[in-house]
C-alpha cells in the first residue's frame, strides 16, 4: 500500500478539522510525506507535531490550490462547509464552489486519485427499518433547508463529471456521524448532556447507530486511494460494529461516571419541535443553531441503517478502534481539554474542527 499511496505528496484539504487531522495522523504513522491546505490564522498547534508541509490558502482560491497541487499524487479532499444550520451562500461558496476549485486545480495538475469525502446524508432522510447501500440513489426527501446535504451531493456530483470525463481517478468515501478526539463539537455538546441529566432518549433507544470513529474512516481513505478496484467507487463507511442509540449514552454515562439515561421523549415530537425551532430560527435570521433539528433528530433517532459491507469486502477495510475503546477515548480527550481550559489549567489549544 505504501509504495502506491507514496507515489508523489498527499495533500489534505480541512486537515484542521476532525477527520482531516486523522487522515493526516494516519498518513504520517504509515510515513507518506503531507502537505495540508491551512487558511492564514488557523490554529495549526496539533500539525505542527506531524511533521508535514503546509500550503497557505483557501478552498475559495484557485491560485491557492494550484499552489498546493503541485507534485500531488493523491488529494483528500475533507474540507466543507459542516452544520447543519447557516445561510446557503457559505455552503455553495465553500463545498460546492470550494471542490469545484479544487477540482480543477488536481487535474491542471495531473494530481493521479482524488478521494472525495463527501457523507452517508446525501442519500437523503431515510428513517424507516432498513439497509441503504451504495446502490441507492441521492437526495431521498430532501426538505428545503437541508443545505448541509444538498452541498454535498452538488459537491458529489462535481467530482463524478470529471471522473467520468476522464479527467482524474476518484475514489468516494461517505461516512456516517464521526466522533473521535479532536472533536470540539459534538462530543462537547453530548458530555454536557449527559454529565447534567439534560439528555434523553429519542424514541425507544433500540435502534442501531451509524457511529464512526474519525481514525477508521481516515484508514479506508487511504485503502481507497491506494487499490485500482477503488476507482471510480464509492463506499459508506458507516459503522463500527453495532451499537444501538441507548447502548451508546450508557457508554458515555459510564465513562463519565454519572448515571444512565433513563428519559425518553417520542421520535416525531422530538422531530416537529425541530422544524418548529427551524422555522422561527430562519424567520427570525439566527445565526445560532436551534437547540434542536431535524437533521440531528434523524442522525440520532433514525431506523435506517447505513451497510459498510462494500468497503469490508472491496477495500478489506474494518474498524481498528472499536465503540468500547473509542468512545472513552472520546470523552477522555475532551475532559482533558476542558481541564487544560479552566482556570489555573494548561491553555494549549485544540485544532478546530471542521
Amino acid at each position: 500500500m505504501s509504495d502506491a499511496v507514496g507515489g508523489g505528496m498527499n495533500l489534505v484539504t480541512g486537515a484542521t478539522g476532525l477527520l482531516g487531522s486523522h487522515i493526516v495522523e494516519q498518513l504520517r504513522l504509515r510515513g507518506l510525506p503531507v502537505r495540508v491546505l491551512v487558511r492564514r490564522g488557523s490554529d495549526q498547534s496539533w500539525l505542527d507535531s506531524q511533521g508535514v508541509e503546509f500550503a497557505e490558502g483557501d478552498v475559495t482560491d484557485p491560485a491557492s490550490l494550484e499552489r498546493a497541487c503541485r507534485g500531488v499524487g493523491v488529494v483528500y479532499h475533507s474540507a466543507a462547509r459542516v452544520g447543519d444550520w447557516g445561510p446557503w451562500h457559505q455552503f455553495q461558496q465553500i463545498t460546492i464552489e470550494g471542490t469545484r476549485n479544487l477540482v480543477n486545480a488536481a487535474v491542471a495538475a495531473r494530481v493521479r486519485r482524488l478521494v472525495h469525502i463527501s457523507s452517508v446524508s446525501c442519500y437523503g432522510y431515510h428513517t424507516r427499518p432498513g439497509i441503504v447501500d451504495e446502490t441507492f440513489d441521492l437526495g431521498y426527501k430532501l426538505y428545503r433547508w437541508a443545505y448541509y446535504s444538498r452541498s454535498k451531493i452538488e459537491a458529489e456530483q462535481i467530482c463524478w463529471d470529471a471522473f467520468r470525463a476522464g479527467k482524474i481517478e476518484l475514489s468516494v468515501i461517505r461516512p456516517a456521524w464521526i466522533y473521535g478526539p479532536r472533536d470540539r463539537t459534538t462530543i462537547a455538546r453530548l458530555v454536557n448532556m449527559v454529565r447534567t441529566g439534560r439528555a434523553k432518549i429519542l424514541g425507544r433507544g433500540d435502534n442501531r447507530l451509524n457511529v464512526v470513529y474519525a481514525g477508521n474512516i481516515a484508514e479506508a481513505a487511504i485503502a481507497a486511494a491506494a487499490l485500482p478496484q477503488a476507482n471510480g467507487e464509492a463506499f459508506n463507511i458507516s459503522n463500527d460494529g453495532e451499537i444501538t442509540q441507548q447502548e451508546y449514552f450508557n457508554l458515555l454515562a459510564r465513562t463519565l461516571g454519572v448515571s444512565p439515561v433513563r428519559r425518553h421523549v417520542p421520535y416525531r415530537l422530538a422531530y416537529f419541535a425541530g422544524f418548529v425551532l427551524e422555522c422561527l430560527g430562519h424567520l427570525l435570521r439566527q445565526r445560532k443553531p436551534p437547540f434542536i433539528t431535524r437533521y440531528a433528530v434523524w442522525l440520532m433517532g433514525r431506523y435506517s441503517y447505513f451497510s459498510a459491507d462494500k468497503a469490508r469486502r472491496v477495500l478489506g477495510w474494518k474498524s481498528s478502534v472499536s465503540y468500547q475503546q473509542g468512545i472513552p477515548a472520546t470523552v477522555r480527550w475532551y475532559l482533558e481539554q476542558e481541564s487544560r481550559a479552566a482556570p489555573g489549567g494548561s491553555q494549549a489549544p485544540a485544532p478546530a474542527t471542521v
